[in-house]
């Protein structure tokens, strides 16, 4: 039997996801501190995000944009961060005098949750590049994409503070790039 690559394309988007969830797992994190969430959301879920994305498109045309180009993936690797927790080291990057303050704040619900500890923010950033860098590696098509993780945020598929998503396809030219803008 001869497999035609488009046979195992979505196969082989799932393996690579999951190649590139366990290297942002093993990225560096704050004090050795792991509060990382990792998910990944197949093709089949994917028209019911892009949909949710466009009840957002009233305050923010580029998520019919980003939702047409989500539409173009076979799979999402979604990154997220609890960051109401500190690491203990009164940075005060996070606005507030110490961590016990931060800690003791409350938490307010805007697209994400806030405030967070700001080393938590960074170890999130590390991930995603972890992620994207073994994407890179792998040589599938990824772009990080905010407005897709608001979204899965506001279906409740994770329940982080802060995250980002990483939709994943495997085409002849990245479909995450050369967006065409709403206006």
């Amino acid at each position: 039997m001869v497999l035609n690559e488009r046979d195992f394309a979505d196969e082989a988007v799932k393996i690579c996801a999951f190649l590139m969830a366990e290297s942002a797992r093993t990225a560096p994190k704050s004090k050795g501190i792991d509060d990382l969430e990792i998910v990944y959301i197949p093709k089949e879920r994917i028209e019911e995000i892009a949909r949710k994305m466009e009840e957002f498109a009233n305050e923010d045309k580029d998520f019919i944009r980003d939702a047409n180009s989500l539409r173009k993936a076979k799979g999402i690797l979604v990154l997220g961060i609890r960051g109401e927790r500190s690491i203990g080291v009164n940075c005060g990057a996070c606005g507030f005098k110490s961590c016990a303050e931060f800690e003791k704040a409350e938490k307010k619900e805007r697209k994400f949750s806030g405030p967070n500890c700001v080393f938590k923010i960074i170890d999130l950033g590390i991930a995603l590049g972890s992620a994207v860098k073994m994407s890179a590696i792998l040589g599938v098509d990824t772009r990080i994409m905010y407005r897709v993780a608001i979204a899965v945020k506001a279906l409740g598929i994770m329940k982080s503070d802060v995250m980002f998503a990483i939709p994943i396809a495997s085409e002849g030219k990245n479909p995450f790039f050369d967006r065409l803008i709403q206006r």
